[in-house]
């Protein structure tokens, strides 16, 4: 019987339009913000480290890197385990899960402009979150001016956000088949058992993923950050998108590409640690289930 060859050029133009488009549109354009981060922005001179020097001695820089990290260390904890644990219990009535996924996206359809005029009505200093405090006798605060809008912001981006992730969430459970929880139960396993020891391990690639889509959806924030309170907002919450913002109405191209690649390095690191992180306990696993089935078959062979 005659062997298929594949090698015949016709998968290279398949990818083809695609790796056209990956490179017009972000390898080329990121090339040439690598370019710029190395020169100066009037007269295009080399000057080497010295644009990633002034971005890293730069306060509004710093500020807004602390800022930003602290709120993907705030919020992805709370929005992955808020939305973990409602896919979990929407998975034991799936009957219902539909319509109240359905639910849960409303949020998403929501324009950020009226997301906006909803922060203002409920956390205006004249707001009705304001107003329900005073007539309790407790007394307003000034939750888009002060320390308290970091926690505005935490609380309208996990709002916004939760039912998508829950819908994702769903779906990676879903793919769950049920003869492996209808066997450990047969052995004596409990719902905390099998959700540990079962559902966490088979779902960690999943996780990873929905993981990176929540993580990059972060950045999206800017724009209620931003339509709120301008440019300059509280320096509670003056993101990174804010500074670069800044730079490029002044036209500061040298810290702005410096600041994209130091960015862009940060971020495919971190990215890379934790997909290896992945990556090496899978390794580990087929390493220890091929020995196992090795072990199986020297044993059925004596």
């Amino acid at each position: 019987m005659r062997q298929k060859k594949y090698g015949n050029g016709k998968g290279f133009l398949f990818v083809l339009p695609h790796l056209a488009g990956v490179l017009c549109f972000y390898f080329f354009p990121f090339a040439d913000v690598l370019r710029r981060s190395f020169v100066q922005a009037s007269g295009g001179g080399f000057v080497g480290l010295a644009n990633y020097r002034q971005v890293l001695t730069n306060r509004a820089f710093l500020l807004a890197a602390s800022n930003t990290a602290r709120f993907d260390i705030v919020c992805l904890p709370l929005l992955l385990g808020l939305a973990l644990l409602i896919a979990v219990l929407l998975n034991g009535i799936k009957k219902m899960a539909g319509v109240f996924s359905s639910i849960f996206l409303i949020p998403m359809t929501i324009p950020a402009a009226s997301i906006v005029f909803l922060w203002k009505v409920v956390f205006d200093s004249h707001g009705l979150l304001n107003g329900v405090l005073h007539a309790m006798e407790i007394g307003g605060r000034e939750w888009l001016s002060g320390a308290d809008s970091f926690y505005v912001l935490v609380f309208s981006y996990i709002w916004k956000n939760l039912g998508y992730v829950v819908v994702l969430f769903t779906a990676v459970l879903d793919g769950i088949p049920a003869e492996i929880y209808e066997a450990a139960k047969m052995d004596g396993a409990d719902g905390k058992a099998c959700f540990v020891y079962m559902t966490l391990p088979l779902i960690r690639k999943g996780v990873f993923a929905i993981f990176v889509l929540s993580f990059l959806g972060t950045f999206r924030v800017f724009r209620e950050a931003y339509l709120v309170a301008g440019s300059y907002p509280p320096q509670q919450i003056y993101m990174l998108q804010h500074v670069f913002n800044n730079w490029f109405v002044n036209l500061s191209m040298d810290k702005l590409a410096a600041g994209a690649v130091l960015l862009a390095v940060v971020l495919s690191i971190l990215l890379l640690f934790m997909n290896r992180g992945l990556a090496g306990d899978e390794g580990e696993n087929g390493k220890a289930k091929h020995g196992r089935s090795a072990d199986g078959g020297a044993r059925d062979e004596k």
